[in-house]
């Protein structure tokens, strides 16, 4: 199946195949048979129903939660960006940066939760079906495999964010909605259970060309599941898996790999939200190169090491009068000065048409397709966003294994081969490091490979030194400091919404 056709196909159908409605609220999974829609009598007999009923699963990936607009947003809460043309705090992400998260915010905190019930409840609805579908069953399998490693990717969102969440693996009524959340350990339990059937029935291959999940892309998320879980040897044994399975490795151009021209049959994406112009697009470029809504800060900026793998604080190379020079070329793919000009491949040099101004002096360029210049409200990008990649799981591999046993040759090899990456081509670590430098080194390393995936403030949060770092940020311009209160940020609260309609699910602390 030509995936990215399908998605396409599902969009412009989605009004005849669904056939499970989710409420805005919680989950509501009412089977219907208007005269407007294909009814569950009516549809999952053949394997087109089954091949559309998939996309439409995959498509619960086009939501904020799964793209670039609330990884940002997290980027924001991590202390590596600043709102831009908005003023300290006007945007919900602003406030929250801020420390001003409460059940009633809405915004990032509810789409999440909702976004992702979402998700589930597609998954449930297409795995309480397809067996009525009349196609072979080694597909039928691969199908089931696909939809349980989706859950287990929308289960796992929910318990990194909320900790414990209501636990369903069915369709439900309204009525049987209303539970008390599972602890976070049985949530993770069921994650793990769909990743091992997942890796047990998918394909052992590569991911870009075909968009479906595969192995490899069970295993990334299942080594990114035990890390979050301190689980050392288990989070190791999922990443060396992956390695040693050869189906992946690392890209040779840094900066088209978040680019569509760089994307096709590109051996380090493992799995990916799609886009595909012009029913299924996104406003990525207009995001990013005009609005100026994201601004980087110093902080990570500061970051990023010099040519000779030493931080600037260290580096002869560093010159404070011009921090472009002689940097991990990672950096000016990552960020770039507020004022310098575009440049098209052909040479030509455009002018940006930003709406505001930078707060930090700084402007986003990864991901970013500087071709789409100038830009109007009419511009559709069509880069995917990627969601697992190969060198997370060496870098998976280099912390859970250095955390297990000390910095042995395997930590030094995973991580080395992330910084040899063609192009970027930063110097091996070190030797001789301690368990503690090798640490600081990892993390350094998952801050500047990762920076606007992310991933930041997933991974401050998981070492639970959120409120170390955050708090130490003062708003440029100002001196309103950040507030991350480690009695309660740790975790979002549950949408007021959501304690409204289901009186069963008890608050997060502290909200």
């Amino acid at each position: 199946m030509d995936f990215k056709k399908y998605i396409k196909l599902s969009f412009r159908l989605a009004f005849l195949i669904v056939v499970a409605v989710i409420s805005q609220s919680c989950e509501e999974f009412l089977e219907r048979n208007p005269t407007t829609q294909i009814s569950s009598p009516t549809f999952w007999k053949n394997q087109k129903d089954a091949d559309l009923a998939l996309a439409g699963v995959y498509s619960r990936l086009n939501a904020n939660t799964f793209n670039f607009e609330g990884v940002y947003s997290l980027d924001i809460m991590a202390g590596d960006a600043n709102e831009g043309a908005q003023s300290l705090g006007a945007s919900s992400v602003g406030s929250f940066a801020l420390g001003n998260i409460e059940a009633v915010s809405g915004g990032l905190l509810a789409n999440i939760y909702n976004e992702c019930y979402r998700g589930i409840g597609s998954c449930n609805f297409f795995l309480e079906n397809i067996d009525r579908v009349d196609m072979p069953e080694s597909l039928r399998t691969v199908y089931k495999a696909e939809v349980q490693f989706l859950r287990a990717l929308f289960y796992f969102n929910l318990v990194d964010f909320y900790g414990g969440v209501p636990l369903y693996t069915r369709p439900v009524s309204i009525e049987e909605a209303s539970v008390q959340q599972s602890t976070k350990e049985q949530v993770i339990q069921q994650v793990i259970a769909d990743l091992d059937f997942a890796i047990g029935n998918l394909p052992n291959t590569d991911y870009s060309s075909s968009g479906h999940a595969v192995k490899g892309s069970a295993l990334a998320l299942k080594s990114r599941v035990l890390l979050f879980m301190s689980d050392w040897t288990g989070a190791a044994a999922a990443a060396k898996q992956v390695m040693d399975e050869g189906k992946f490795s690392i890209f040779d151009n840094f900066k088209t790999m978040f680019l569509a021209e760089g994307q096709n049959n590109n051996p380090e994406i493992m799995f990916s939200t799609r886009y595909l112009n012009p029913d299924n697009s996104s406003q990525q470029d207009i995001r990013l190169l005009w609005h100026g809504i994201w601004n980087p800060r110093a902080e990570l900026r500061d970051a990023f090491e010099c040519v000779d793998g030493l931080p600037i604080s260290q580096s002869p190379l560093y010159d404070p009068t011009d921090w472009k020079k002689n940097r991990d070329p990672r950096l000016l793919e990552t960020v770039r000065a507020f004022t310098d000009p575009a440049v098209k491949a052909s040479g030509e040099v455009v002018p940006f048409a930003w709406n505001g101004i930078s707060q930090t002096g700084l402007s986003p360029v990864k991901g970013g397709n500087v071709e789409t210049l100038p830009i109007d409200y009419s511009t559709r990008s069509e880069q995917d966003w990627v969601l697992l990649r190969y060198a997370e799981v060496l870098l998976n591999y280099a912390e859970a294994l250095n955390e297990a046993q000390g910095p042995v040759q395997g930590v030094y090899d995973a991580i080395n081969e992330v910084r040899a990456r063609p192009g970027v081509n930063m110097p091996p670590l070190p030797s001789g490091l301690s368990q503690e430098q090798m640490r600081a080194r990892i993390r350094n390393e998952r801050r500047v490979e990762f920076a606007f995936e992310g991933m930041r403030y997933r991974d401050i949060r998981r070492w639970r030194t959120a409120e170390q770092y955050i708090n130490t940020l003062v708003e440029p311009g100002s001196n309103i400091r950040r507030v991350f209160d480690p009695s309660k940020h740790y975790l979002f609260p549950f949408p007021q919404s959501e304690i409204d309609i289901n009186p069963n699910l008890v608050q997060n602390p502290g909200y």
